[in-house]
């Protein structure tokens, strides 16, 4: 009867994971949202020095570890609510999820 129980729990946590991956955004479907961001963040998200001077502002690069050591939720209240002089953008959640994604995929390798 215990194994029994173990074994329901394991599959009930595994579906739960499941769910969970499979909840995230679209890295491609990101790319091509971010575009509008571009115009301030860059293509890769490396962030446009002349922006950030103009603005007075530091633009951290979003692969950055400063950047990708936000969780998800945290990114989305920066994406929908703004930030400093970040405005907010709307975007359904859905969207938002894609976003995030996309930057994700920018992560660079950080040194240990």
């Amino acid at each position: 009867m215990r194994l029994h129980y173990w074994m329901m729990a394991s599959l009930l946590m595994l579906i739960a994971f499941l769910a969970l991956a499979w909840g995230k955004g679209d890295a491609a479907k990101g790319k091509t949202l971010f575009s509008r961001c571009a115009i301030c963040h860059g293509d890769s998200g490396e962030g446009k020095e002349a922006i950030a001077k103009a603005l007075g502002v530091k633009m951290p690069a979003l692969g950055s570890k400063e950047v990708q050591s936000l969780d998800d939720a945290a990114l989305k209240k920066i994406i929908v609510e703004g930030k400093g002089k970040m405005q907010a953008v709307k975007l359904p959640d859905a969207e938002v999820e894609d976003v995030i994604a996309f930057m994700r995929s920018l992560k660079k390798p950080f040194p240990k």
